[in-house]
């Protein structure tokens, strides 16, 4: 199965503690896929919203694509998300009892499909960011020390 990651939101996972990731649908336009071919998004600061039992990607922002003329898109319109109506009633669960938030964490092409992941994540305490901080930084300390000893 070829999977072709586009973009992953880095900083998501430093932020949140991620606590389960499914896998969701993109609706787009034309020019959108040919902007997500040359990689033009941003997922930063971007989130998932519920209206109406429906769920939609929020603030991400895909440039306009260069070639394309008069029928180009708008850079941070809502994009419709599609997901079964048991995922959907999952998270929309959880998102509204437990008080947890839902954010993409990759977006990439499957099978020549756009596709999003999607995590149900809780926020991060500064003291659990210092801990990540400090473990990466051990790993990276590790892995040097390891390709110096060959």
């Amino acid at each position: 199965m070829s999977i072709l990651i586009i973009q992953d939101n880095k900083k998501a996972r430093f932020d949140y503690e991620i606590l389960e990731v499914f896998e969701a649908g993109i609706v787009l336009t034309g020019s959108e896929v040919k902007s997500l071919r040359d990689k033009n998004i941003q997922l930063k600061d971007s989130y998932v919203s519920f209206v109406n039992g429906e769920a939609f990607l929020q603030n991400a922002h895909i440039s306009p694509y260069k070639a394309s003329s008069y029928n180009n898109h708008t850079p941070e319109r809502l994009r419709k998300l599609l997901l079964n109506r048991r995922e959907l009633n999952q998270i929309m669960g959880k998102v509204q009892e437990r008080g947890l938030s839902c954010i993409p964490l990759k977006i990439f092409f499957k099978k020549g499909l756009v596709k999003l992941d999607l995590g149900l994540v809780r926020g991060k305490k500064l003291h659990d960011k210092r801990e990540s901080i400090k473990e990466r930084e051990s790993n990276k300390s590790l892995k040097q020390t390891l390709r110096h000893s060959r």
